[in-house]
């Protein structure tokens, strides 16, 4: 019981460098503090939950393999949610549920775009309870197609910039931009909506 609580009060980072030393018990730990976090970013790309958990699990088979090549250039948990975040892309393209849209004429010009992306979140939503509010978000995002989701997954949750989304995902940053615009048009189109049919009398 004591080793138990030893680890509990242990940092992320000292918990990796004990298990980088092959201490399961400190990755089990990781395992423990992190396992919602990561099954909930598999299953924000997915939308299935058993896929999302097979892709949550696999996420770290994959980190306790890798565990020596990370350096702590970045938390334990951005670099977690990127192994996830390339299982999830390569399902999705294994399943051709990764589709490609014509893209409107456009410039890769990030400014230009940025001038006409509506914003994700619209005033009337915030009228909702957080927990409410959390709920539209979700059954709204599993209205996205796979494509246009990730883009947006990436760039609102994550903080991703385009050329990174561009380089992750291995489409170009015109694309990245016209995918974040139909996203952010789509998301606020159907909050807004389910934000009208809450108020309702």
């Amino acid at each position: 019981m004591s080793g138990i609580t030893d680890k509990a009060g242990l940092s992320d980072d000292a918990l990796v460098k004990t298990a980088q030393q092959g201490d399961m018990a400190s990755f089990e730990e990781l395992v423990a503090r992190h396992r919602d976090k990561i099954y909930a970013r598999a299953f924000s790309m997915v939308r299935k939950e058993e896929e999302a958990l097979d892709l949550s699990q696999e996420a770290w088979i994959k980190a306790w393999q890798r565990l020596n090549q990370f350096e702590g250039e970045s938390s334990f948990t951005t670099w977690m949610t990127r192994i996830t975040i390339n299982l999830c892309l390569d399902h999705l393209r294994r399943n051709q549920r990764f589709r490609v849209e014509p893209l409107p004429e456009s410039q890769d010009d990030p400014e230009a775009w940025e001038r006409l992306l509506p914003p994700v979140w619209t005033n009337p939503t915030e009228r909702l309870e957080r927990a409410e509010l959390r709920r539209c978000i979700d059954e709204a995002m599993g209205k996205l197609t796979e494509a246009h989701r990730t883009v947006l997954v990436l760039h609102e949750f994550e903080g991703m910039e385009y050329k990174e989304i561009a380089r992750t995902v291995g489409i170009s940053i015109g694309t990245v931009m016209s995918r974040l615009f139909y996203a952010r048009r789509k998301l606020a189109s159907l909050l807004s909506g389910l934000n009208d049919k809450e108020m309702s009398p």
